[in-house]
């Protein structure tokens, strides 16, 4: 669902006109070079990471602790700490009862801090909390992104197994 959405930014300064980040999605990270629908990249992907018993994790590279003019980027420290908990296997070693699922979005988030990523980096309520973010807050965004996602995935569900659909947003 994820990989097919395509979930990204439009940034200042890498788009023209943009003056603040804007929630876009591009098809499989790279619609425009696709040439079959998305679900048959998606069921490739599945396959491939099926055949090699690899697993596949989201990285926040974006805003933390709040929208823009209120949260801050990722870190760049912290994205190369979670890569390379992928990368050494930290990750997929964490026991299941290290994980907890995200309301709405139903992605598993760690439970604690990785190396030296803080917990709260990795739990996007509590880093707004932390940042003087109130938990309606951020559940208010949650559910407007979660909004986003359905409305894009519209023009892909048609194609796309039931697990794949049952694997968006839940509001």
């Amino acid at each position: 669902y994820h990989f097919i959405s395509g979930y990204t930014a439009k940034v200042a300064g890498t788009e023209e006109g943009v003056l603040e980040p804007e929630a876009t999605f591009s098809a499989c990270f790279g619609a425009p070079f696709l040439v079959w629908h998305p679900s048959v990249y998606a069921e490739m992907l599945a396959a491939k990471l099926d055949k090699y018993g690899a697993t596949a994790y989201l990285v926040n590279t974006g805003w933390v602790g709040g929208g823009y003019g209120v949260g801050d980027r990722c870190s760049l420290k912290y994205t190369r700490q979670l890569i390379d908990a992928i990368h050494d296997g930290t990750l997929a070693e964490l026991p299941e009862s290290e994980w907890e699922e995200m309301p709405i979005f139903g992605l598993k988030m760690p439970k604690n801090a990785i190396k030296d990523v803080p917990k709260e980096i990795l739990r996007p309520e509590e880093a707004w909390v932390q940042a003087g973010q109130s938990k309606e807050a951020f559940e208010k965004q949650a559910k407007h992104l979660a909004n986003l996602f359905q409305k894009n995935f519209v023009d892909f569900a048609d194609k796309c197994s039931s697990s794949v659909k049952a694997a968006g947003p839940k509001m």
